[in-house]
Parts: C-alpha cells; structure tokens; sequence
C-alpha cells in the first residue's frame, strides 16, 4: 500500500547514483583504466538499500515484506532469466565457433564502412518485428561482437548500435508492450499512434544511419580459414523463431540446445562436460547485472511504495495545470515519463506509473490521444536505452564485458531521438493538435 507523497522517497536512487558514477569518476581521474570497475555496482546499491528500507519503515511501509516484492516481481524475474539465458547462448555460441562461422560466411562480404549502419538496420528490423529490445539485443550482440573483433570497430560503438536500433523497433512496434501500454492508456488507435511515432522515429533513426557511417575507420573482415556454414544454423533458427513471435526465454532456450548440438556434432573434442561448463560460465558472466537488477527492483518497489513516484508524478502535474498551451502539456508529458523511467528502471512500467496523469495533461492541455501515447512512448524509450542500469544496457555490457556508462554515450539513436522529439514539440504547428477525447481505457 502507497503512502502519502514524498520527494524524500527518491533520495534512495540519487545516492546510488552518486556513488556509482562518483566512484568511477573519482578512480578514472586517478589514472585507474577500469575506474567505474572499482565499485561495483551491485555493492554501490546496498547503502541506497538500506536508506530506503529506511525510509520506508518511518512512513508506516513494512520493508521487508516491499522488497521482496520488488525483486521478486515477474518482470524482474523475466529479465533475471533472459539474462542467464542470454549469456549461456552466447558463451556456447562463440565456444563452438558459430560466431567466427557467421562472421566468415555472411559479414566479411559487406563493406566496411556499412557494418555499423547495417547492424543498427538489421537490429531494427528484428526488434520492430519482435517487439522486444531484450530478445533483439540477445540474439544480435554475439554476432555483433564478433563483427567488431574481426573487423577491429569499437565494441562499444557497435553495442550501440544494436542497442539503438533495438530501441528503434521496441518503440515503434505494434505488439511491443510499450506500445501497447501507452496506447491503452492514452484511449489512443494503434494505428494512429504508429504514424505519430514513425514521424519522429525515422528522422532519427536516419540521422543515427549517417553519424554511424561516419564514425570509426574499420578495416575489412577478414577470417583466416573458412568456417562451416552449419555452424550458422543455430542463429538462424533462433532469429527465425525470434521472428514468428516465440516467447524470447523459448528462443534462448532452443537455442542453447540447438548451438551445443552442434558444437558435438561439428566442433573437434566438444563434449557434454564442455557444453555444461560453458552453460556455467555463460551464467557466471551475468551475474553482476542478475544482482543488480534485483536490487534495483527491491529499492524501486520501496520508493513507490513510499510515495516517491506520486510526489513525481504530482509535482509535473501542478507544473501543467500551472502553464497553458500545447508545448507545455507535451513538455510535461515528456518529463513525467522521462523520470518515471529513470526512477524504476522499466519503460514498460514508468508508462503504465504514468498513464493515468500523461492522460489528465493530455485533455487539459488540447493534445490529442495519439499524440500524448507517442510523446509517453518515445520519452520512457529513450532514458531506457542510455540509462547504465537500465536491463538493455545491462544485458548488453554483461555479454561483451564492457562498462555500462561507456555504453550510454554510445547509443546515439536515443539521443538523437531525444532531439528530434524536442524540435517536433517546440516547432509551431498551424493545426492544432485537439481531437475527441477517448473514453478512458480500461
């Protein structure tokens, strides 16, 4: 149960991030090279932890009983799973070769200066027919990292391109939940919100197209001995399966069993003790973002329940019933969702924590219901993907061993979506935006 609104609440998170990107900042300007590697961040969590259990206790909020709630929610055990799931496929896909195997067969015959562009697309397409960032992210990343080690790109700039494009299709896709979310809470038609959304979405994901034909200068892939293509086979199937809509866990699943199959059929010396211990290792590789999303859900559950997200929520309220016209409603709606996401972590529900106030902005400010569910979607995606504890970079660092703060200045669809939104709100339009208000979804 919700107790009244607090901005007390919040405090939690600020401290965590004050630590963590504190630290990093701190031991970096000391000349560490692995200086956000110093404290980690499941241990940088703990003292935020026990403020908000803290806090919690003194507002009539039984603490204990709240964060396992939070971390035991079936949101975060989904993404606790997809995780480990995740990590295993790639660690056994790399083991048996079905990395180098794509990399050889498929990418060296694309120019170099087009590989990030056309893993960004690529990406895109995947996730705007899955619906999911999560499932793109898994199934891409492997082949992206082996993309990047054979043709010598930045790993960090290459994640971020799936990473982005993984946002690209997660926000625009018809079955995505965010989509879903957004819409039924704004009262709005799908369809509507798609054409809203798509006239956002592609000029920034053209933008990100150009910057990411620009940057880097990689030399072309090459391999130093031809791989077999049945080694590909298992990448396939799971981005087919991915495409005809199977659950994500379904697909890593499957698509453990089908690359360890493989690997003892084809691969020299793999046997049932390496698969398992690959399993293992693939597992260990994701337990530092496994800790910390649950702990990130423990603490978010304790500042809701301790009115943290209502005093959010309320203060952006009183800000736009406080200033008129249409720029200020959408700007509003756009800050409400922005840090509902970065207060919980999960764009899916920073809308569903919002829907119900964007809506209220909405209908007092003239914007119509396609418009304030395309302005909610868009501004819980974009924290989403840049975000250093946020589960897609998460996911993403935990595969490729790389700093999640490094990996936030590398998403640049989110930002340059970010900015395209900005410039479609501020620029003057001569119709206006009102429509009928639709009945309230239920």
């Amino acid at each position: 149960m919700e107790t009244r609104p607090s901005a007390l609440a919040l405090t939690p998170l600020l401290l965590f991030l004050a630590l963590f990107f504190g630290s990093g900042l701190y031991y970096t300007l000391q000349g560490e090279d692995m200086g956000f590697y110093q404290l980690r961040a499941p241990v940088a969590i703990l003292p935020a932890l026990a403020l908000a259990a803290w806090i919690a206790r003194r507002r009539g909020v039984r603490p204990g009983e709240t964060l396992l709630r939070g971390m035991g929610d079936p949101n975060i055990m989904t993404m606790c799973l997809i995780f480990l799931l995740a990590g295993a496929f790639a660690y056994v896909s790399q083991a048996i070769g079905a990395v180098d195997a794509v990399v050889s067969l498929g990418v060296g015959a694309v120019p170099a200066a087009l590989l990030l562009p056309g893993l960004f697309v690529v990406a895109s397409l995947i996730s705007l027919a899955i619906g999911t960032s999560m499932g793109t992210i898994a199934a891409v990343v492997p082949i992206a990292l082996g993309v990047a080690d054979a043709s010598g790109l930045d790993r960090v700039l290459v994640l971020g391109a799936v990473i982005g494009g993984a946002m690209f299709g997660d926000n625009l896709s018809v079955i995505s939940d965010t989509t879903i979310a957004a819409t039924r809470s704004q009262g709005a038609e799908m369809r509507d919100k798609f054409r809203e959304n798509f006239r956002i979405a592609l000029p920034a994901a053209l933008a990100t197209i150009a910057v990411l034909a620009f940057l880097g200068d990689p030399a072309p892939v090459t391999t130093d001995e031809p791989a077999s293509v049945w080694l590909v086979l298992p990448y396939v199937i799971v981005l087919a399966l991915a495409l005809a809509g199977l659950d994500v866990i379904l697909v890593l699943g499957i698509g453990i069993a089908l690359a360890g199959a493989f690997g003892l059929a084809l691969a020299p010396e793999y046997d049932l003790v390496h698969f398992a211990g690959d399993i293992w290792i693939g597992f260990e590789g994701m337990t530092e973002i496994l800790l910390l999303s649950l702990l990130i859900g423990g603490v978010g559950a304790l500042m809701k329940a301790s009115g943290g997200l209502a005093w959010l929520a309320g203060a952006i309220a009183r800000f736009a019933r406080g200033h008129a016209g249409r720029r200020t409603g959408e700007f509003s709606i756009a800050a409400l969702a922005t840090a509902a996401d970065v207060f919980t972590a999960n764009n899916t529900v920073a809308i569903l924590v919002s829907g119900d106030v964007a809506r209220d902005i909405a209908r007092r400010h003239g914007i119509s219901p396609r418009r304030a569910a395309s302005v909610l979607d868009i501004f819980a995606c974009i924290p989403q993907g840049v975000l250093p504890y946020g589960a897609q970079i998460l996911l993403a660092a935990g595969l490729a061993s790389v700093s999640p703060l490094a990996l936030s200045g590398s998403v640049f669809y989110c930002w340059i979506l970010a900015l395209v939104t900005i410039a479609f709100i501020a620029w003057p339009r001569r119709v206006a935006a009102v429509e009928p208000s639709a009945p309230r979804a239920t």
